[in-house]
């Protein structure tokens, strides 16, 4: 059912899934995130960043986390204010936790990088979120394949930001005093520790045993920016696994990329809407 067939057919389509499934898979991009009500470029964005607006021209979170800052001053207070605005700010956002209401057993594998599923109450053990978290710095050099908790540099170190900028000796280093940098998938020095490949092993178990049965996979908001990742495996298991339903949440792109999907469903209504009716 594409988004082109009656909204209430679909909604009872889903119910239907729902209540058939015996697993659930949940994949999720930055559009769930921007559903649940963090955006990015919003207002917010627009009242928290305004000295770096003012001083850089900067638009929106995500083209400015590329800007070419002269001094690591600079840039660490940037990423001090980046990281706590994207990550601690919030806390659990309603959307994300009427998911887990809805969901409590579902596997989640995500390009989001927020954190928003494990703050919500998801057990990080059913958690793959493939391209990092704001929350951990790692070695900028990508070795040795370890993390560090951030967040209590980001609070120590955000009232010390005068003049877009922090003092040298707040300059972030790992334990061992390598420098650090965020962990987050940008070039070959991303880090996937023990705990990223324990994620990805028991994410291709739950893949496996639940191919067995009916499965049921939830699409949030994923485009075209990593589609390899989520989209387009989600599309190829709706169509080698027999007793597989696809639904696919997505505003702007809502259309299967393979033609003749057996079990597949779309929506292009608000997320926070077509929860709440479940």
């Amino acid at each position: 059912m594409t988004s082109t067939v009656s909204y209430s057919a679909r909604i009872e389509a889903l119910r239907k899934a729902i209540n058939e499934a015996d697993n659930i898979i949940i994949g999720a991009g930055s559009g769930l995130t921007t559903a649940a009500g963090i955006d990015y470029g919003g207002k917010d964005f627009r009242l928290e960043f305004a000295p770096w607006i003012e001083r850089y021209g900067f638009t929106d979170l995500y083209t400015s986390s590329f800007y070419p800052f002269e001094t690591k001053e600079e840039y660490w207070a940037y990423w001090a204010k980046h990281i706590w605005f994207s990550r601690y700010r919030t806390g659990a956002t309603e959307l994300y936790k009427m998911l887990l209401q809805r969901f409590p057993k579902a596997f989640v594998v995500t390009t989001n990088v927020d954190g928003q599923f494990e703050l919500a109450g998801f057990p990080a053990i059913r958690i793959f979120a493939t391209q990092g978290d704001y929350r951990w710095f790692q070695p900028a050099s990508g070795t040795p394949k370890t993390l560090f908790d951030n967040r209590e540099w980001v609070f120590r170190v955000l009232p010390l930001i005068k003049d877009c900028s922090i003092p040298t000796e707040m300059i972030p280093t790992m334990p061992n005093g390598a420098e650090a940098a965020m962990n987050l998938r940008v070039d070959d020095t991303f880090v996937e520790d023990f705990h990223w490949h324990e994620q990805a092993r028991r994410y291709t178990d739950f893949v496996h045993q639940a191919s067995q049965g009916s499965l049921l996979l939830l699409e949030f908001g994923i485009g075209y920016n990593t589609p390899g990742i989520i989209r387009l495996p989600f599309e190829q298991m709706a169509q080698r696994f027999p007793y597989t339903t696809l639904v696919r949440f997505n505003r702007d792109n809502p259309e299967p990329n393979i033609e003749d999907l057996p079990h597949f469903i779309s929506f292009t209504e608000d997320i926070n809407t077509i929860i709440n009716q479940l």
